[in-house]
């Protein structure tokens, strides 16, 4: 019997558990069921053999109510793919399984990304399954672990060696002759042909041994009904070594012409190069994936903790929260903390792009990775390991490298079919050349060749590599796109919002202009902030930080009063000072007739008019505006150039939002949108437009709108809420981040449609030549040892013309 609890959604009284209870009761297999109203769980004690969860949940959706799967995802390694049909084939058998309901293979990281219902299957179930079909799977439990290609690469390494070893002699042995190489009399074919036949034997066997996975995972996947290239290459090479073992026994038999109908040399070559290619790949492959190896070299192995008032040097893996860690001079900080002691400036660029050191003093948060410059500092950590920025970053970009762009789905479905395809062409092809020609070394040659020529890898490899590759760039430039869908949807796009607040603004308003009337610039600010320094508002702190920077010695104030939307009073030296906007400040009949020409100037350059009053006189005036970020104008030129529509959103009113849309470049502006009405904004624009649209924003209003665009861009320095609702996030403020991101992405989408172009036309043109075609119009017939170079070359090629991604440069 199974006890499992389940979620179940949709109950509001003891009717409805009492109903979610009986109906389940029902079901045959059913010993126990129990609704707690209050958890709104149901507790079950059944029996998995008579029924299963599926019927359960039928069952209580059939009652008007719903049970929420018990979902989790897990991430497993894969030993003993190569090529697109094992990836495929693994998906395949893993889909079918009870409780799956996802399930994606990289194989280029070699790793198997499934969600799956706990209480349905667990671990060991699907690992037996993968195993079953001829794998090795195993459930990766590394945080955010590297694939280490060094031990493939190696073992690689030393089987091209030794097979070709072998290969070269039996190729001077079977080829020489009929290229005029003279062969010593004992190894003649016509005069020792049995010793001549033997010797190759002996010289394929050690070749054979070096490539036997090719026959161990090729005979098991085709067994199993999942056939992929290893089969393919298992056939024809055994077709060839079988024909060539019965060409021995015709010569033992007194038929000295079997000795020109030996084989063995192809089978020994075209396993030779396709280990040799095999080989490059995988040291091809092993550079898409320098993006994650870069981040995991950013953090340092060990960090300076200390505990119980002793300092003492660990590993990273043993800092725990909370520890106190001490940072030196050009040091690596090894985890997120807050500064408790010290000031110094920090190195942020390797993760946020931001080329100037950023001070850090105590209570300021301080990222792992960055680089300490100057002052000794002791931090708290907060956040160590998988939790941490530089975590959470590798985490991202493994799962966006791991994911799935829609263009992937073609060469999915097509690889699905290729290799049963190619079989039968092999096939067909061999046995008509057979009816028509008569010659089974002919046809032989043929079946062989077909066999070989066929290349699901390429086909498999074009998506995933140019992903891995250009996600990765992403991350030097500090994007992170967390999905491939983001990356290739990011190309489509033809519209983009940007929210004003915080994105196309800084976010804090800042003083940017002081007019003093009969008084001295500094000695009014100075006035002003005295005042203000009680207050929590918005404006009354830039001005308070605006003395700050001036280095001004605030004065003594007293009876602080603050008048909600309106301003405040305090007593400055004995005098009364009130400050405030235009309406507060008439209230106190203080005449600004004379001050309307300033006024008006400043309202249409969207800045917010703050009055000072002192004992009843107008003594100045200080402008607060919500700077606009640097990056913002150029980025709107960068994006007119790439045929951008560019919204502007905003809560505030027409006239200032004009004011800031003009400033910046933007032509359309979607003003007075309260923060709940952002995403329905977007939809309609979607509606409307039938366009894709991009969303750029930063705050936890802005999360709905992120998800509702076809691309949420979150700036990392808004709040986790909108990064985690985002498809895309930059790691810093630079906007122009933006249009490197749109440009990557069409450079990414170029490469894998380029990848396609190459993978499906190399097998459209070579298949067809390799069963015969040129040769029916006196043509040349393909050799089955250059089918396996060819072969070979067309998985290399696919990943080095992703590798050009990493020569992007963002103009």
């Amino acid at each position: 019997m199974k006890k499992s609890n389940f979620q179940v959604k949709g109950m509001t009284c003891a009717t409805c558990a009492n109903t979610v209870e009986k109906e389940v009761q029902k079901l045959k297999g059913i010993k126990k069921a129990n609704v707690n109203l209050t958890t709104e769980k149901l507790y079950l004690e059944y029996d998995e053999e008579m029924i299963n969860v599926e019927k359960i949940a039928k069952t209580i959706s059939d009652a008007g109510y719903s049970l929420v799967s018990q979902n989790q995802e897990a991430i497993f390694s894969i030993e003993g793919m190569t090529c697109a049909s094992c990836s495929r084939s693994i998906e395949v058998v893993t889909k079918d399984l009870d409780g799956v309901t996802s399930s994606e293979v990289n194989l280029n990281t070699e790793k198997l990304r499934i969600s799956f219902d706990k209480s349905i299957i667990d671990e060991e179930k699907i690992i037996s399954v993968i195993n079953g079909i001829g794998y090795k799977a195993k459930l990766d439990e590394q945080s955010f672990s590297y694939l280490e290609k060094g031990e493939e690469i190696k073992s690689l390494k030393t089987r091209v060696i030794i097979s070709a070893f072998f290969t070269i002699p039996l190729l001077y042995i079977a080829m020489g002759p009929m290229i005029g190489i003279p062969l010593v009399s004992f190894l003649q074919p016509m005069e020792n042909p049995l010793a001549n036949a033997l010797l190759q034997l002996v010289l394929t066997i050690p070749v054979l041994v070096m490539g036997h996975k090719f026959y161990f995972v090729g005979y098991k996947a085709l067994i199993k009904k999942h056939p992929n290239m290893d089969s393919l290459i298992a056939l024809g090479t055994s077709a060839a070594i079988i024909y060539g073992v019965f060409s021995i026994l015709m010569i033992i038999m007194g038929d000295k012409t079997y000795v020109h109908q030996l084989y063995f040399e192809s089978a020994a070559v075209i396993i030779t190069l396709v280990t040799l290619g095999k080989y490059f790949e995988t040291l091809s492959k092993g550079k898409t994936s320098e993006a994650i190896k870069k981040l995991l070299d950013l953090s340092p192995k060990k960090a300076r903790v200390i505990r119980d008032g002793i300092t003492e040097e660990i590993s990273l893996e043993e800092v725990m929260v909370d520890d106190i860690v001490i940072v030196k001079p050009g040091e690596k900080v090894p985890v997120d903390g807050i500064v408790v002691k010290g000031f110094s400036s920090v190195d942020q660029s390797m993760l946020t792009g931001e080329s100037m050191p950023v001070e850090k003093n105590v209570n300021d948060e301080v990222v792992g990775a960055s680089i300490n410059k100057n002052g000794s500092i002791q931090i708290r950590a907060t956040k160590v390991g998988k939790d941490s920025a530089l975590g959470q970053i590798i985490k991202l970009v493994e799962e966006a490298q791991g994911s799935k762009a829609p263009i992937a789905k073609l060469a999915d479905i097509i690889s699905g079919y290729f290799v049963p395809i190619v079989m039968v062409l092999a096939l067909i092809s061999s046995l008509v050349w057979f009816i028509f020609k008569g010659d089974f070394i002919f046809s032989l040659t043929i079946f062989i060749s077909v066999l070989v020529i066929a290349c699901p890898c390429a086909l498999g490899l074009a998506t995933p590599t140019a992903i891995m590759v250009g996600s990765g760039k992403a991350t030097e430039y500090g994007i992170i796109f967390k999905t491939g869908t983001a990356l290739e949807i990011t190309h489509k796009s033809k519209i983009i919002v940007f929210d004003k607040t915080g994105t196309i603004t800084e976010g804090k308003p800042k003083v940017t202009d002081i007019l003093p009337i009969n008084i001295k610039e500094n000695d009014l600010l100075k006035i002003a902030a005295s005042a203000e320094v009680n207050s929590e508002h918005l404006l009354a702190q830039a001005i308070v930080n605006e003395a700050k920077n001036r280095n001004l010695e605030l004065l003594d104030s007293s009876n602080f009063l603050a008048t909600p939307g309106g301003g405040i009073k305090a007593i400055i030296s004995g005098k009364e000072v009130l400050i405030g906007n235009e309406k507060m400040i008439s209230e106190f009949s203080i005449d600004l007739s004379e001050y309307q020409a300033s006024i008006k100037t400043l309202s249409e350059q969207a800045k917010t008019p703050v009055f000072i009053v002192m004992d009843k006189k107008l003594i100045g005036i200080i402008a607060i505006a919500d700077t606009i970020k640097k990056s913002a104008k150029s980025l709107m030129k960068r994006l007119n150039k790439l045929n951008y529509e560019v919204y502007m959103i905003t809560g505030d009113n027409i006239k200032t939002a004009e004011v800031i849309a003009k400033t910046v470049g933007i032509n359309h502006v979607l003003a007075e949108v309260l923060p709940e009405e952002k995403s329905n904004k977007i939809k309609e624009l979607q509606e409307k437009t039938g366009a894709r649209v991009i969303m750029v924003g930063d705050g936890i209003n802005d999360a709905p709108a992120l998800a509702q665009a076809d691309v949420g861009v979150a700036i990392g320095s808004g709040t986790d809420v909108a990064i985690e609702t985002a498809d895309v996030i930059l790691l810093n403020n630079d906007l122009n981040k933006i249009a490197t991101m749109i440009n990557l992405s069409h450079k990414t989408i170029k490469n894998i449609k380029e990848n396609l172009f190459w993978a499906f036309g190399y097998n459209v043109i070579l298949i067809p030549m390799a069963m015969g075609l040129l040769y029916i119009f006196n043509g040349p017939l393909l050799n089955p040892m250059f089918a396996g170079a060819a072969m070979s070359i067309s998985s290399v090629s696919v990943v080095l013309n992703a590798l050009r991604l990493k020569r992007f440069k963002d103009k």
